[in-house]
């Protein structure tokens, strides 16, 4: 969980602020050994000190306090009720986006709706971040619904390869893919695979709830689970210490029904892209595989994630500095050229999915442009890869059909039922960009051209102080319709490397920004 807190030279009002002691406080604990119990007792005194104080009655870093508290806590109901009972917080989507998917977990659909619907008439910010958690909440109820017949179908009638489009994330496809690649999964690294169910002392299905200290025990190593879930569409994720050792932690992503085809990926990707690019990708360790769950070992990142950089600005209602954007753009500019030049497309690329990785060292001005020094160690690290596609498995002319069902992030082509391959991640890309510099998802216009033609550009407009590469970028990734993408991609990450480099302030502005951003997100 990111804990974020105001650095005192941003506070308008320069309020004293008795609150950063507790969360340095907190945050001491959470790197320590500290017993549940006594970690439990200091949320708890913080919670008292604070939940009739005025000045924090709206502020996300009291939320996340709660927040805490929660994960430890057996009885969510009731703190949820008491935040309801003293307003706290009631302007702060993730109130909402937590208490419903407490309520999923217990299987009260209708209440868990309710909630959302609650938060969204309420206009809790962001608010485009609540309505697209409604939206997945309702995909994964549908998904729910109609799961059982989903495992049930008929397979016997194969999908024809050889035919233009075809749905790469359907269940028919899935399967054959899984069927034909089944003897090369078994020679991959830490792939152990098992008919039976999972049998451990811990029952899987009770993390949901209350998760923190619990063991999980597979593969001859003992997982003790720290913190409550990340929740994504299918699954859950939890920081884990290796046999207790908090020196060596991990990403646990326990999924039901069991889905090996992730692990696929990773390994795909540990065989294409080169070492030197290696971080930007993650890394799976290994994979469990039973009849009724799979749990998928990975590398654990404690920085946040890009959407968290982009909330720490919502929230102080500041803009985010365009040099920023601009050093972002080239990284994932760079983390999809290469993606694409190997024939993998990620196929959900969004803010949540992008880890913030920091230098061990301090920036320099030196090597930059090669990625090299500190600066190899710098950037985003892409993952969850459920939804990857990968080409080398199709003809080389195939074109896709199907839709992400991601609000706010389904292509162009997926909007109109046109075919689609590379646009899938370059729109998620434009759509990432916008919320850096707008605040807020893309909305796109078709506009006619001088040849009686159109194209697409974003509804919002361009800010005249901004750099005309905004401009190009996006008439360019919208509107692009070749095959492949690659030199696309690298022009374009040139020109935002060279306008980096065409002045000296701007680089020391970036490596200046980075350090205070690092300094404003503390990990926890």
């Amino acid at each position: 969980m990111t804990v974020m807190y105001t650095d005192p030279s941003d506070n308008a009002s320069s309020l004293p602020d008795p609150l950063l002691p507790w969360l340095l406080s907190i945050k001491k604990a959470l790197d320590s050994s500290i017993s549940s119990l006594e970690l439990n007792k200091i949320l708890l005194d913080c919670i008292g000190t604070f939940k009739h104080n005025p000045q924090y009655k709206n502020d996300p870093r009291f939320l996340k306090i709660w927040l805490l508290y929660l994960e430890g806590s057996d009885d969510f109901e009731n703190v949820f009720k008491e935040m309801e009972e003293n307003n706290l917080c009631r302007g702060n989507s993730l109130l909402y986006e937590l208490y419903a998917g407490f309520l999923e977990a217990k299987e009260n659909w209708k209440e868990a709706y309710m909630v959302y619907q609650t938060g969204i008439l309420r206009k809790a910010e962001p608010l485009e971040r609540l309505e697209r958690a409604k939206v997945l909440f309702l995909d994964r109820l549908s998904y729910r619904i109609n799961a059982s017949s989903l495992q049930k179908t008929d397979y016997n009638e194969s999908m024809e390869m050889e035919k233009s489009c075809v749905n790469p994330w359907s269940a028919s496809t899935t399967k054959e893919l899984l069927e034909r690649i089944n003897p090369q999964m078994m020679k991959y690294a830490g792939y152990h695979p098992s008919k039976k169910a999972y049998s451990g002392d811990v029952a899987l299905s009770t993390l949901q709830n209350s998760s923190r200290n619990k063991i999980v025990k597979i593969g001859g190593k003992k997982y003790e689970i720290k913190g409550c879930p990340v929740k994504g569409g299918f699954a859950q994720v939890y920081k884990a210490y290796v046999n207790s050792n908090p020196d060596e932690v991990v990403a646990l992503k326990i999924q039901r029904p069991p889905f090996p085809w992730e692990f696929h990926m990773y390994r795909q990707l540990d065989q294409r892209i080169p070492d030197n690019q290696s971080s930007s990708f993650g890394y799976a360790h290994r994979l469990h595989l039973f009849s009724d769950y799979s749990i998928l070992v990975c590398d654990y990142l404690s920085h946040g994630t890009l959407q968290d950089v982009i909330n720490s600005y919502v929230v102080t209602g500041k803009p985010m500095e365009e040099v920023l954007c601009i050093y972002y753009t080239i990284e994932m500019l760079h983390m999809l050229g290469t993606l694409h030049g190997v024939g993998i497309i990620h196929g959900d690329f969004k803010p949540d999915n992008l880890l913030i990785r920091y230098s061990r060292s301090n920036l320099t001005e030196d090597g930059f442009k090669e990625r090299s020094g500190p600066w190899r160690d710098q950037g985003l690290c892409l993952v969850d890869w459920g939804r990857g596609i990968d080409l080398h498995l199709f003809p080389d002319d195939i074109e896709f059909e199907g839709d992400c069902r991601t609000s706010g992030f389904r292509c162009v082509e997926m909007q109109e039922r046109k075919p689609w391959t590379f646009q899938v991640d370059t729109y998620g890309l434009c759509v990432v960009i916008h919320m850096m510099l707008h605040h807020s998802y893309m909305e796109i216009v078709k506009k006619g051209t001088s040849d009686g033609g159109y194209m697409y550009l974003p509804k919002a407009p361009f800010k005249r102080y901004w750099s005309d590469l905004w401009k190009d970028l996006f008439t360019k990734l919208l509107n692009n319709n070749s095959g492949n993408d690659c030199e696309l991609l690298r022009n374009l990450r040139k020109s935002f490397e060279d306008y980096l480099h065409s002045d000296d302030k701007l680089l020391r502005k970036l490596k200046e920004l980075l350090a205070k951003q690092r300094l404003l997100l503390c990990s926890a």
